[in-house]
């Protein structure tokens, strides 16, 4: 194919095309906000809420840039997951009371990357004052958004999806300088619904490749 050079992002030699193909979406999705909101700079803590496709990202570039990570997920059984494959330094069950409050006002941004419908005023709590709650995930309905812990703090909730094509470049020189890939499955295109299937179940980790290429039974050079 043949496409305008404006619209095209370079990989450096180290940077795979599978596992960095992710990072074209999820990887932008989650460092664009890390640097627009001033979180991108040691001495900073932050909080990633879900670890899926976008939070395992999140994890390695708040790493990468030398930031306190603390994950916060409603399943208990990710814990090693987070500490241990991907270094977060803490890791929170958002469902266990005595853990979010003993956590209570030390964060400095979330980054909720959680598209089902779940409850942010616990996510507020976690805030020091200033803090920002960032929302990346798209739950199918509305979220309830409680004002008044807004007004103890002066604490945000904003949204942001993506980013630029100049950030996008930037994004994926800092990831093949920082050795920072998706965890990927890679699959042949017959395995297309099979994957759908299990992408519905969250049978995943944490993102299908498919590889075009050999399914097509094209040769490489």
């Amino acid at each position: 194919m043949v496409a305008n050079e404006r619209y095209i992002v370079l990989f450096p030699e180290n940077m795979p095309l599978d596992a960095g193909a992710p990072l074209l979406c999820a990887g932008i999705t989650v460092y664009s906000p890390l640097k627009y909101f001033g979180f991108a700079e040691p001495g900073k803590h932050i909080g990633i809420v879900g670890l899926g496709g976008l939070g395992h990202v999140a994890v390695k570039f708040a790493k990468a840039f030398g930031v306190k990570v603390t994950v916060i997920s409603t399943s208990a059984s990710k814990k090693d997951e987070a500490l241990e494959h991907l270094g977060a330094d803490s890791f929170l069950v958002s469902c266990d009371q005595e853990q979010m409050q003993a956590a209570m006002n030390t964060m400095d941004g979330i980054i909720d990357t959680v598209s089902a419908v779940h409850p942010i005023l616990p996510l507020i709590g976690l805030l020091k004052s200033h803090g920002k709650l960032i929302m990346v995930g798209a739950p199918d309905k509305p979220l309830e958004l409680p004002i008044y812990p807004l007004l103890m703090g002066r604490k945000m909730v904003v949204g942001t999806a993506i980013g630029g094509m100049k950030e996008t470049q930037e994004m994926i020189d800092f990831a093949a300088k920082h050795n920072i890939t998706a965890d990927i499955e890679t699959i042949s295109m017959e395995y297309v619904n099979t994957a759908m299937e299990r992408l519905a179940k969250g049978d995943v980790r944490y993102r299908f490749v498919i590889d075009v290429g050999n399914t097509l039974g094209a040769t490489k050079p």
